[in-house]
């Protein structure tokens, strides 16, 4: 008997790779409960400043995302933390 390597069937293959970011700001002090969700991302926490950054950031990483014609799903994680950091509002 050979022992040969299976291929793998459609109802073993692994499944679509699915992403998202996840922003959490710790620095609220007024008691406010923000939260901004979008396709591939949720915003929570933070103080209004913290959270206004973190939606321009996450806004601006999808708008570069889609001039490079890159998906989260597949975007290499090295140039996503370039993206990100040049996202981030200063």
């Amino acid at each position: 008997m050979s022992k040969r390597p299976r291929s793998l069937s459609a109802k073993t293959s692994a499944p679509a790779a699915v992403a998202g970011l996840l922003g959490v700001g710790l620095d609220h002090a007024d008691g406010h409960k923000r939260v901004t969700t979008g396709e591939q991302f949720v915003l929570v926490g933070g103080s209004a400043e913290t959270h206004e950054r973190m939606t321009e950031t996450t806004v601006k990483t999808f708008e570069e995302l889609k001039r490079r014609d890159k998906r989260l799903e597949t975007v290499d994680r090295r140039e996503l933390a370039e993206i990100i950091h040049k996202s981030t509002p200063r």
